[in-house]
């Protein structure tokens, strides 16, 4: 038997199998009990009598934990770096959609308020037409697109088509509807103009006022219109 020295573990007994941190010795019909591995960094190294054939077993067994611990931790360490990867990740995602987010509004405004401005400026008051005898077609349709929305154009195109082609003396004989959207009475498009009879930019502004208070705008009341064939 030889005597090696053993550091983390404490031998009871020379028919000791050591375990990690402790060595536990069985004597003949007697349980020992764990000990500490090390107390503090200043303890010496614990002696302890070990069979020769074992003492491989013993280094084999110190190395194995060693070598199991390292992995542990070595599996925590990048579990922990996964997760902060993750969670650093994540947070760059929910600002860069907040952004994106916020960049959307603020473009779908621009676009708006473009929009608002450009139908502003492209719209013009009936009193700003000078007062004709008689109008074309061609001059009423002038008129009504400078004081239509350019994107409303179209569906107040159409009614005005499908209601007097755009003659804005139109009278329907069976009910006395008059003018450029049959109004009934047509005296009700006196509201915006005396001149209602004879000035197509007075039908025209009362036409597009009726459609925006009543549909919100002529495309939806032309889309009434195609529902009802009347609007």
């Amino acid at each position: 038997m030889s005597r090696i020295s053993v550091r983390g573990f404490a031998v009871a007994s020379a028919t000791a199998v050591t375990a990690v941190g402790s060595v536990v010795g069985v004597a003949s019909g007697s349980t020992a009990q764990p000990n500490d591995a090390e107390a503090t960094a200043s303890d010496s190294t614990l002696l302890a009598d070990i069979p020769a054939g074992q003492q491989a077993q013993v280094q084999t067994a110190s190395l194995t934990q060693q070598a199991d611990a390292q992995a542990i931790a070595a599996d925590a360490s990048a579990k922990k770096d996964a997760e902060e990867a993750a969670r650093k990740q994540a947070a760059e995602d929910a600002v860069a959609k907040q952004k994106a987010a916020e960049k959307a509004e603020k473009e779908a405004k621009a676009r708006k308020a473009a929009e608002e401005a450009a139908s502003r400026s492209a719209t013009r008051d009936a009193s700003s037409f000078s007062v004709k005898s008689s109008y074309t077609v061609a001059q009423i349709q002038a008129m009504a697109r400078q004081m239509v929305p350019s994107g409303q154009f179209a569906c107040f195109s159409n009614i005005v088509n499908h209601e007097s082609s755009w003659n804005y003396k139109a009278v329907n004989a069976s009910s006395g509807a008059y003018g450029l959207f049959q109004a009934l009475p047509g005296s009700k498009m006196s509201s915006v103009g005396s001149d209602w009879q004879t000035n197509p930019a007075t039908q025209i502004k009362w036409g597009l006022n009726y459609m925006n208070s009543r549909y919100g705008s002529p495309c939806e009341a032309w889309t009434f219109w195609q529902a009802n064939n009347w609007y």
